[in-house]
């Protein structure tokens, strides 16, 4: 379970017990800092708290916010900023020379449009989303603090804002975000101020097929749960006392024959390969490697991959070259992994390198930030 999912758990849990429910965003980074834009915390008025927005530095100063400025339950948006010499006498000590903006809200189940409810709608419903939210204004706009534009999949909007060409510049920006999936912060100038929103990119977990079911294909499933992932199990022997080995929130399948069309696959996910079969392995591969599937890896050496590939083309199965980049095998990166758990976590490790389109280098070798830098566009709007 990774931590958005334990927030939409806390949440159910916190209304089921009537507690008074606070949500903390981080909205807005700059410079260097510990989490960016996204990152979210739940808190109770009992103290409860699930998530985190800072290494720990922060947490505890935004819970008293929502005991000591909330009266009224409106949103409000705190700023911290550790460049200045401040942060030392404020006993923060962020130590990461960044600033951070953090949108405190109260939820209401009721509320709308409802930021919870549509990432519980996108992760059960396995789509993205967009959220666009209202953190930042100057003048005199129609718009509120936290109010927000939510965009699904088949273009379907539901939002409170009233500015008509802020609505429809958001809705371009939002779709934009979609296609490339990628977050950003705008700022917009309207004819009697501005407003600055971050455009937030829903993702609902990543799905992950294993082929196999083998002892070293449940630290794989393990770890992947551990992130949120979705993961499906297929067994391709068939065996009943498979479903005992694997956690109970895995999908389990068991099958001898037609293996990959038993499971859906789409652009999204990604498969492991790992039945310690050849034949079995050639026939999931002559499925998978045409399927729109991200990622596909292969256990075994590399040799055994090419002879894979082999027998494929003397089948008269010939692959693009796009096909055969999102096929990795030998799996996994090279960490010297030995155990099943250590090639396990090889493999997550490259999975997730695919997911963020990074190549799993020493961090001390990279040149450029850490994180994924948040674009921020200033667009002026027409006048009406």
């Amino acid at each position: 379970m990774n931590e958005l999912q334990a927030i939409l758990e806390g949440f159910e849990s916190s209304q089921k017990s009537g507690e008074m429910t606070f949500l903390a965003t981080v909205v807005k980074t700059q410079g260097s800092t510990y989490r960016r834009s996204g990152a979210k915390m739940l808190m109770t008025n009992t103290g409860r708290t699930i998530g985190t927005i800072s290494a720990g530095c922060l947490e505890k100063d935004v819970f008293e916010h929502t005991q000591q400025r909330m009266p009224d339950g409106e949103p409000i948006v705190v700023s911290y900023d550790s460049t200045a010499s401040e942060d030392i006498l404020w006993g923060f000590g962020l130590g990461c020379n960044g600033i951070v903006q953090v949108l405190i809200e109260r939820l209401e189940r009721k509320s709308t449009p409802n930021a919870i409810a549509f990432i519980q709608e996108c992760f059960h419903k396995k789509h993205l989303g967009i959220i666009a939210t209202v953190f930042a204004f100057e003048g005199a706009v129609k718009v509120k603090l936290g109010s927000r534009l939510l965009l699904y999949p088949d273009g379907k909007i539901i939002t409170d804002i009233k500015d008509a060409n802020l609505i429809q510049s958001l809705l371009a920006d939002s779709q934009a975000a979609f296609a490339n999936q990628k977050s950003r912060v705008n700022n917009y100038q309207l004819p009697l101020g501005s407003v600055e929103v971050f455009i937030e990119v829903i993702q609902p977990p990543t799905p992950l097929v294993i082929f196999g079911a083998g002892y070293d294909a449940i630290p794989v499933a393990q770890f992947a749960q551990a992130l949120g992932w979705d993961v499906t199990v297929v067994d391709c022997r068939a065996n009943e006392a498979t479903k005992a080995r694997f956690p109970i929130a895995c999908d389990v399948i068991l099958t001898q024959r037609e293996i990959v069309k038993q499971v859906f696959i789409d652009v999204n996910t990604v498969a492991v390969v790992m039945t310690h079969n050849y034949l079995d392995d050639l026939e999931i591969l002559k499925t998978l490697l045409p399927s729109p599937a991200r990622y596909i890896g292969v256990l075994g050496p590399k040799a055994r991959t090419e002879r894979l590939l082999e027998d494929l083309g003397s089948q008269g199965i010939i692959y693009t070259t796009e096909q055969l980049t999102r096929l990795h095998g030998p799996i996994g990166i090279d960490i010297g992994a030995d155990t099943p758990e250590e090639i396990a976590i090889a493999i997550i490790a490259e999975i997730q390198a695919v997911l963020t389109n990074r190549n799993g280098n020493f961090l001390r070798n990279r040149n450029q930030p850490i994180h994924q830098c948040y674009e921020s566009n200033s667009n002026l709007l027409p006048t009406t």
